[in-house]
């Protein structure tokens, strides 16, 4: 088993470094692309997409139960969410200033800003391009916007499918990473930390996994049977009931602890803003990394928090009740927002203000901590032992969601290539993957989970940047529609027949 994991190891890395090196420049191109030929749409129109966001969240037409296959644009955010905050945001967070200093939160933070006008552009392509299965199900994603967006240019339909194709492999395997096995293992060891059980954890089968392990993998793996195997109604239903309440209570403790470390706020900025251009003396001295590590560990996190230009959530996003394309792809820039802006923000606070990392060095004050438990130990710093077991539960939550939102990714890449009838074999092998996340070493399961994000990443961001003309023109459209009040044709789908069926609803 150790040579088995030393070789995939080794394998990983080759694949990993090719595709983050190439990958994050075409990743950040088309952010900043998207953002300028929308005129900066996620700030000029900041107003308008948190009204018709956040500010509509009670309303019944967005929030309300829907009867059929749809789902509501609230439960498509709640699923979204789910699946987006997840172990990133607290494990990865701490891994990005860990490994990259202080200064990869603001490298996050760019990758954010541009990358909300990434999933926004994804968002509107795949409510334009979704159609509907032989199930009565909206089937929506970057393979059918590949497929029939850019295969209609000229000269590439073979190229639109066959990125399709790719892209859809690429997505089965990336919930086999950060769909399962990267989230199930931090819980895993969150879980053997904060609640030990020294008769089960003592008990070690090989290279630090105890028969623990086991036992919490094969309990996770039987209730995410009972919800994945409902489907996405059952998916959504759970996820709109655990998201909200998780990162409120989430926000509530950070605050808390960034409020007990206040005279530290400040300094802690500074740190972030300092260390995005210089390389700490710890990290540059012994890990001998340059200024351009901290750029790609930050924007990596970002994006494996975030997953804007991975065109994951557009699996999830088709599926809402929605009518305008533009509507969804708010939803998408409050995503982003939601994830990386305010509760990545949090947990790099919380690290930064209370001492676990010195701020002049970045070095670590704490012996033994790792990324996976760093938060914790500033949770433990203010609320005792429970707050360490806090953290335990959190991680335990927002990686769970995670996973059964990605679940529904792979399935819709899954009925791509094979057919919806046979997504229940997907789910089943799912399933598989999920156990093995907890029978990983953590440093694998991540690094393979980085690797699928980025394989994923590519074709999806040659179908946005060639379709980024169209974007511009649905944006167009409903401006001029609903905030100019013209009386114009809206563009709602690019099947004749489904534009029909949606602007009788409008």
């Amino acid at each position: 088993m150790s040579k088995f994991l030393e070789n995939l190891t080794d394998y990983n890395k080759v694949i990993n470094d090719f595709v983050w090196d190439y990958g994050l420049y075409l990743l950040l191109a088309v952010g900043v692309i998207m953002t300028i030929i929308t005129g900066v749409f996620q700030i000029t129109h900041i107003g308008h997409w948190f009204s018709q966001t956040i500010g509509k969240i009670f309303k019944k037409d967005v929030s309300g139960h829907v009867k059929g296959k749809s789902i509501s644009q609230f439960q498509a955010l709640c699923t979204a969410l789910a699946a987006t905050i997840g172990v990133g945001n607290i494990a990865g967070v701490a891994a990005a200033i860990v490994t990259g200093g202080p200064g990869a939160v603001f490298w996050m933070w760019i990758a954010a800003f541009f990358g909300m006008m990434t999933n926004y552009s994804e968002n509107v392509l795949g409510i334009f391009y979704r159609r509907k299965n032989s199930d009565g199900e909206w089937s929506g994603g970057a393979m059918y916007y590949l497929q029939d967006g850019l295969g209609k240019f000229k000269g590439c339909k073979y190229i639109g499918k066959i990125l399709a194709i790719l892209f859809s492999i690429f997505c089965i395997l990336a919930s086999f990473g950060i769909g399962a096995m990267g989230q199930i293992n931090k819980i895993v060891v969150n879980m053997v930390s904060a609640f030990d059980i020294p008769a089960l954890s003592s008990n070690i089968l090989y290279d630090g996994i105890s028969l623990y392990h086991v036992i919490i993998g094969i309990i996770l793996v039987v209730i995410a049977a009972l919800i994945i195997l409902g489907g996405l109604k059952r998916i959504a239903n759970f996820a709109e009931k655990v998201v909200p309440v998780m990162v409120v209570l989430f926000v509530i403790g950070s605050l808390v602890i960034i409020g007990v470390n206040f005279d530290a706020i400040g300094v802690a900025f500074k740190s972030i803003f300092k260390y995005a251009f210089t390389v700490p003396a710890a990290l540059g001295g012994v890990g001998g990394i340059v200024v351009k590590d901290i750029v790609t560990k930050g924007c990596k996190r970002g994006v494996f928090s975030n997953e804007a230009g991975l065109g994951s959530s557009v699996m999830v996003h088709s599926n809402s009740n929605v009518v305008e394309p533009v509507k969804q792809g708010l939803w998408g820039i409050f995503e982003v927002f939601a994830d990386t802006m305010v509760v990545c923000t949090m947990t790099a606070l919380v690290v930064l203000t209370s001492g676990v990392i010195n701020l002049d060095t970045g070095a670590l004050t704490i012996p033994g901590a790792e990324d996976a438990t760093l938060v914790a130990k500033a949770f433990a710093g203010v609320f005792g032992i429970w707050g360490e077991r806090f953290i335990a539960i959190a991680i335990l939550l927002f990686a769970f969601t995670t996973v059964l939102g990605w679940d529904h990714y792979g399935s819709k890449a899954w009925e791509y290539l094979f057919g919806e009838k046979t997504t229940t074999l997907y789910r089943i092998i799912h399933l598989v993957m999920i156990m093995c996340g907890a029978l990983l070493t953590s440093s694998l399961a991540w690094d393979i989970s980085d690797t699928f994000n980025g394989l994923m990443m590519v074709p999806n961001l040659i179908g946005v940047l060639a379709l980024s003309g169209l974007v511009v023109k649905i944006t167009r459209n409903y401006i001029d529609r609903n905030l100019k009040k013209k009386d114009i044709k809206p563009m709602l789908s690019v099947f004749p027949e489904i534009q029909e069926e949606q602007e009788k609803k409008l």
